[in-house]
């Protein structure tokens, strides 16, 4: 009741930025939580209880987004209104991201290996998936099928998140939170590896080793919050589109106006994606 009694989202809409904050915090708590009486399963179970709270929030806010498609008839006006709650969730999301770079990078090997293993398993599968396309195929070849490869995957889960909001209301975080553990576990791994890499140099002091490896890493994000946008954006569609059927007739005007914004959200959340997938594999190489 503590948790998700915090946040409010009808006020901290218009100011996003706090939900950092929330969502470090959140994420700290159920990742330490699920390493004191979970033990080994602690990175699946770590993920549940950080989510358990954040289903509430999320139900709130499509619940004050349905409530505005209901008030506003301007299509422009209403798209507007909802990229307030859109930066609402993003900076949870890279409040998410940052807790499980910021843990993954200074617990123990053996507390990482613990609290982050499915994640690691999940990382070392893409990466053997990248390599054995890119051992097959010239260059130009590699990147048209690792984009591909990426369009694929990226849509599946935009599907899952639509599908999720649509069936459980707010389902999708639990996608979403495991999405900023992946990466934030990707972030992790470079900034651990370039924190021993410039201790073997003779830099000792680790807080500085941190912050100066520390952009490298963050060059994930340059893909991923476009398309974590795209992801919540679905999320948004199918929670919007599940709250309608449930409060309005389908014969109704209300239903009906519902559904036009819903899939709005869903063709814009598409081209998000495309855009997300493009920068990862042309841009985010350059940076890493």
């Amino acid at each position: 009741m503590v948790l998700e009694s915090v946040v409010v989202p009808e006020r901290w809409e218009r100011h996003p930025k706090r939900m950092f904050i929330i969502g470090f915090t959140y994420a700290s708590i159920g990742l330490f939580l699920g390493l004191w009486v979970f033990g080994k399963y602690s990175s699946i179970v770590g993920i549940f209880l950080t989510t358990l709270p954040l289903v509430v929030v999320m139900y709130r806010a499509i619940k004050c987004e349905e409530e505005k498609d209901l008030r506003i008839c301007s299509e422009s006006k209403l798209m507007k209104e909802h990229m307030h709650i859109l930066y609402f969730f993003i900076y949870l999301f890279i409040g998410l991201v940052a807790a499980y770079s910021f843990w993954f990078t200074f617990l123990p090997e053996d507390t990482v290996n613990k609290a982050f293993g499915s994640q690691i398993e999940t990382l070392s599968v893409i990466h053997g998936r990248m390599r054995s396309i890119g051992s097959a195929t010239a260059f130009e070849e590699f990147k048209s099928l690792r984009l591909e490869a990426i369009v694929k995957n990226n849509l599946r889960v935009l599907a899952f998140c639509i599908l999720f909001s649509f069936l459980y209301g707010a389902g999708a975080i639990f996608i979403l939170t495991w999405n900023a553990s992946v990466i934030g576990v990707a972030i992790g791994n470079v900034v651990r590896e370039g924190i021993q890499v410039l201790a073997g140099y003779g830099h000792s002091n680790v807080l500085i080793n941190y912050f100066s490896v520390l952009p490298v890493g963050l060059g994930y994000m340059v893909h991923g919050i476009p398309e974590v946008a795209s992801y919540f954006l679905g999320a948004l569609a199918g929670g919007i589109i599940s709250s309608a059927v449930v409060c309005h007739h389908f014969r109704s005007e209300e239903f009906w106006r519902v559904v036009r914004d819903s899939l709005d959200l869903v063709i814009l959340s598409l081209l998000v994606l495309l855009l997300s997938a493009f920068i990862e594999v042309y841009i985010t190489p350059i940076l890493i």
